[in-house]
């Protein structure tokens, strides 16, 4: 599926069940303490903090539904999200470069599907604000907004830019992301692709 299909879907799901948190957060004294308690398993679901080293007993305060399940040793740590389609699991360096920038709280929200392979046996993750991608003897990387739609019609990891090697930084009047393959700068509005 295309990415931009994906990110679409997962958007609308997430505006989805925020729609019915609002919607069900006006009137909840007539409905009883069954409804604030869904309610706030519904909230949960779409704001549950992770954090790397989540313990079990950490997430026993959480609704289950919202409580991230971690998994796996310290190397290869994960966790299970709650999403509006089910669970999805987020393992091993994306895993912890998720948890870097918030988990589902954060800018890349929740995930859209399980992690993916690459070309050339790298990984990647599609989130509702943006893809981590990880090439096989990479570090993770954070693609996203108009620099990765500029990434993804010059091919992708599979173009001559290749997989990212940084993630997107400030430079005056903009964004800059580096890849493999080149540089792709967003300045006033503007693209820039730059092939090495």
């Amino acid at each position: 599926m295309h990415h931009f299909a994906r990110r679409t879907a997962g958007f609308t799901a997430v505006l989805a069940v925020a729609g019915l948190v609002v919607a069900g957060c006006g009137d909840d004294d007539d409905k009883g303490d069954g409804a604030k308690t869904g309610m706030a398993s519904m909230t949960g679901m779409v704001t549950s903090a992770l954090s790397p080293g989540t313990s079990a007993e950490a997430t026993t305060t959480r609704t289950q539904e919202s409580a991230p399940t971690t998994t796996g040793t310290a190397a290869a740590e994960g966790t299970k999200i709650a999403t509006p389609g089910g669970e999805i699991s987020v393992d091993g360096d994306i895993y912890e470069k998720y948890a870097q920038l918030g988990g589902p709280t954060g800018t890349l929200g929740v995930p859209l599907e399980a992690e993916e392979k690459g070309p050339e046996d790298g990984e990647y993750q599609d989130f509702t604000g943006g893809t981590i991608y990880e090439p096989k003897d990479g570090e993770p990387h954070v693609v996203w907004g108009e620099i990765r739609k500029a990434w993804e019609e010059n091919g992708g990891a599979q173009g001559q830019l290749g997989y990212p090697v940084s993630d997107e930084k400030d430079i005056p009047g903009g964004k800059q992301s580096d890849f493999s393959g080149g540089t792709i700068t967003w300045v006033n509005g503007s693209i820039t692709v730059t092939l090495k």
